[in-house]
């Protein structure tokens, strides 16, 4: 009936007994854990500014525990560069998966490191990486902690520079950079703030590249579908 099938829901499981049944190609487009389609758009883009990728400093800013991250981490470890996770400690990416990707960085020369000071994570980073601070899915009631914990890492101007004239930024979208959707609104109006994990001036800058980012979803899932199929 299907040649083909994009899961994108929660359980990391569930589209792993999917690939194993189904009997057709099965594409993981975002799990709570994982989100590899997006981290490939990522290293195109990268590749795409810098000329390439091997050795490159992305450094992940804010809640490091999902998919993002993770998928981050695990590409950033497979391609030879260096993945910093700058967050406080209890978001760090999960000690399974980070000893994983530490054995993968052994064999590829990636180098990878965890900060809860951003000023020392950013010095000369190529690539400053965020995510919305509540995950979908998630309950409205962890929005004042996570508003509280990760302030300090958002991500500004003051923290582009402090990267370096070299830096651009990312971010895998949608973003809370103004009050132009209805949950930003409601967060203004709760808790007074007018962007979360990135101001509107780095989201709007020619620093940042998240538009050559979201086109390049289509041609590396393209790409994903002519092997696979």
């Amino acid at each position: 009936m299907f040649d083909g099938i994009e899961y994108r829901g929660f359980g990391q499981e569930r589209v792993e007994a999917l690939a194993k049944y189904s009997g057709v190609p099965v594409w993981n487009g975002l799990t709570n854990e994982f989100h590899p389609t997006q981290v490939l758009a990522d290293l195109l883009t990268i590749r795409e500014h810098f000329g390439g990728i091997r050795g490159k400093k992305l450094v992940f800013m804010g809640d490091a525990r999902y998919n993002m991250a993770n998928s981050l981490m695990v590409g950033c470890a497979k391609m030879g560069m260096e993945f910093v996770a700058c967050a406080p400690e209890k978001y760090f990416p999960g000690a399974g998966l980070t000893a994983k990707c530490k054995d993968i960085a052994a064999q590829t020369g990636a180098k990878l490191s965890f900060e809860t000071d951003p000023a020392a994570a950013v010095k000369g980073a190529d690539v400053i990486y965020t995510d919305v601070w509540v995950s979908m899915g998630e309950p409205e009631e962890v929005w004042a902690e996570r508003i509280a914990d990760l302030t300090p890492y958002r991500v500004t101007t003051a923290v582009m520079d402090a990267a370096g004239e070299q830096c651009r930024f990312m971010h895998c979208l949608p973003s809370y950079h103004d009050l132009g959707t209805e949950n930003g609104l409601a967060v203004y109006e709760k808790f007074g703030i007018d962007c979360m994990e990135v101001t509107d001036e780095v989201f709007e800058s020619a620093r940042s590249i998240v538009f050559d980012e979201a086109e390049n979803r289509m041609h590396t899932i393209k790409a994903v579908m002519a092997e696979t199929l």
